[in-house]
């Protein structure tokens, strides 16, 4: 049996993934199963099932668990707040699965753990001051600094998805609502479902990737789609760099995918940032979607801490 394995557990939407790492980074067992989507207990079962499992796979003793959640734990009341997942919500999520599981748990948010996956041995490696970004099913952000992450007094430091859009045009005010009961977000512009919902084409789009395929094709209505979305990537991103001035600046989810991106973006971003000169780089992640479980199970410095 080996004692000194990191379990990391990632909470998505859809599914459950769950990952043993070794000390040094190595991935020695993987899983995923459905999540029970709006069922709180099935969720704290799931979870409970899926770890006993990885840790026979592993082969290893039971060790500290991190877990990724699409939302994070209130500092004034223990519970669950600004979950997308909004079975969560108002729950003692941690202490639950503490009870669950029968020992300690560390919680963190999804862009949060995604932060620390990238600036630990990803892409923002070797860097001081890392911006994690999120672009899939929601918007979210990350901020680390020497590879430690920033949560902040109200423990919501990167959340830049529920902001503004900066400097809209006309035709975007005052936005699509959000569900977190304001409209023109950032998460409704830039998410998956928002690009969906921007786009005006020729066929009926299922989904963002389907719109980045018409685009490669040359469809007109899906190139200008992809065109504003990397306009409002940009101005975006550039109220990022105004406050924070990251050194790295590192995008995960579905959306990241989108190649252009890394080009189109930084060519931008120069006409909305105070700066003569941008030296912050634009980056894809290096651990891909496992970044977040990756990111989860780094939450313990080391698993006898």
């Amino acid at each position: 049996m080996n004692p000194a394995i990191r379990i990391g557990i990632d909470l998505g939407g859809t599914k459950i993934e769950g990952i043993a790492l070794t000390s040094d980074g190595r991935t020695v067992a993987r899983r995923r199963v459905p999540t029970p989507a709006g069922d709180y207990p099935g969720t704290i079962a799931a979870i409970t099932g899926l770890v006993a499992a990885i840790e026979a796979d592993a082969k290893t003793e039971a060790g500290h668990i991190g877990v990724c959640i699409p939302g994070t734990v209130s500092p004034t009341t223990g519970l669950v707040k600004n979950a997308n997942s909004t079975w969560l919500i108002g729950k003692a999520f941690d202490r639950d699965l503490e009870a669950a599981l029968m020992r300690p748990v560390r919680l963190a948010n999804d862009a949060n753990c995604f932060t620390i996956s990238e600036a630990t041995d990803g892409a923002g490696a070797g860097f001081d001051v890392v911006f994690g970004v999120i672009l899939g099913t929601g918007v979210g952000g990350g901020l680390a600094r020497g590879g430690q992450v920033l949560t902040g007094a109200n423990a919501i430091a990167g959340e830049w998805g529920h902001n503004p859009l900066p400097w809209p045009t006309d035709a975007e005010r005052p936005g699509p609502d959000c569900y977190c009961g304001k409209a023109g977000c950032i998460e409704t512009f830039l998410s998956g479902p928002g690009l969906v919902r921007d786009y005006a084409g020729t066929i009926l789009a299922p989904d963002a990737a389907t719109i980045v395929r018409c685009a490669a094709e040359g469809e007109e209505p899906a190139l200008a789609a992809l065109e504003r979305y990397f306009d409002r990537l940009a101005r975006a991103l550039a109220t990022v760099i105004n406050i924070a001035d990251p050194d790295m600046i590192v995008l995960g989810g579905g959306l990241s995918n989108i190649t252009s991106l890394y080009d189109e973006v930084p060519r931008r971003w120069k006409a909305w940032i105070f700066t003569d000169d941008v030296a912050t780089r634009l980056c894809p992640a290096r651990h891909g979607d496992s970044s977040g479980v990756r990111g989860a199970a780094w939450l313990w410095p080391s698993p006898g801490d």
